[in-house]
């Protein structure tokens, strides 16, 4: 019954997406995407992840950074990556799991980069706002700082999450940086004052569908203060479905998925009054030079 229910999700979706995106398909042949930040691992979408990793490369998403975001999780990342040359890989704890972890948590992270050298770190991060309430600041701060110092250490970018918490943030960076290898500030929409000495250490700022929400203005002011060679895009699906999704996740129309990058491209592109081909080609070429480290699956240039 499972097994026809999931056929029949799958030509829905192949058929939803022939009409509806006919012309994003279209376009996509000569744009390519990078969703440089996205949770396919997660148990709201994880069982349909082949058909929106399929449903993304057919949109021109060339690449899928998929972030892991606990122990637990770290695995099913794996697997997904060993299976789609298009996954990059990031292994990761999360401010707000951090007091779950177990006591090898550390050990059984860097054992876990050092034998997949296509990896990248994250997601980690620190999280003032009342998303994470009830988690500890302090041991969020500790286990940031080991993480961010691995991720240098192994020369890996790493993909990080701030929410109200940028002083803190940026502290630690100077304390430990910079970062050759690049930190990614993941759906950013911190100050725009921030950004000129974040980009000195080495960051790049991502965009995703939370930007959608803030008033226009905010939005323009944000995006606008990012060096275009800093610019990149995500989705991080299964959450931030933007205001005009293209695409939608079989059986739930409220989760997002990789292709949606394609409204990200767009209203990016109009806050920075530039074309949808001029920001692909800008944003897809700065991911491509933060994820080619030493043992990506990116060719090194």
């Amino acid at each position: 019954m499972k097994e026809a229910i999931s056929i029949k999700l799958l030509y829905i979706s192949l058929a939803v997406l022939c009409i509806v995106s006919s012309e994003t398909k279209i376009r996509s042949m000569a744009m390519k995407l990078f969703d440089a930040h996205c949770h396919l691992q997660d148990q709201r979408v994880v069982d349909k992840a082949p058909l929106l990793i399929h449903i993304a490369n057919a949109a021109g998403v060339v690449y899928i950074a998929v972030d892991g975001i606990t122990e637990k999780d770290w695995h099913l990342v794996k697997e997904m990556s060993d299976e789609f040359d298009s996954v990059i890989p990031n292994f990761g704890l999360h401010p707000w799991y951090v007091e779950g972890k177990s006591r090898s948590w550390f050990n059984t992270l860097k054992e876990l980069l050092e034998a997949n050298p296509s990896a990248a770190v994250g997601e980690i991060g620190l999280d003032k706002s009342p998303l994470a309430k009830g988690v500890d600041f302090g041991e969020q701060v500790e286990v940031f700082k080991k993480q961010l110092q691995l991720a240098k250490d192994l020369k890996r970018p790493a993909s990080v999450h701030c929410l109200d918490a940028f002083p803190e943030l940026l502290q630690i960076m100077k304390e430990i940086g910079p970062f050759p290898a690049g930190v990614i500030l993941h759906s950013f929409q911190g100050s725009p004052e921030v950004v000129p000495q974040l980009t000195k250490l080495g960051s790049y700022f991502s965009f995703s569908g939370h930007l959608m929400p803030l008033k226009e203005d905010k939005a323009r002011k944000i995006v606008k203060a990012v060096p275009l060679d800093r610019i990149l895009l995500e989705t991080d699906a299964p959450d931030a479905l933007p205001i005009n999704p293209i695409f939608f996740v079989p059986g739930n129309a409220t989760l997002n998925q990789p292709a949606n990058v394609h409204s990200v491209l767009t209203y990016v592109a109009s806050l920075l009054e530039l074309s949808k081909e001029e920001l692909a080609d800008k944003s897809y070429k700065n991911a491509l030079g933060v994820f080619s480290f030493q043992g990506s699956k990116i060719p090194l240039k």
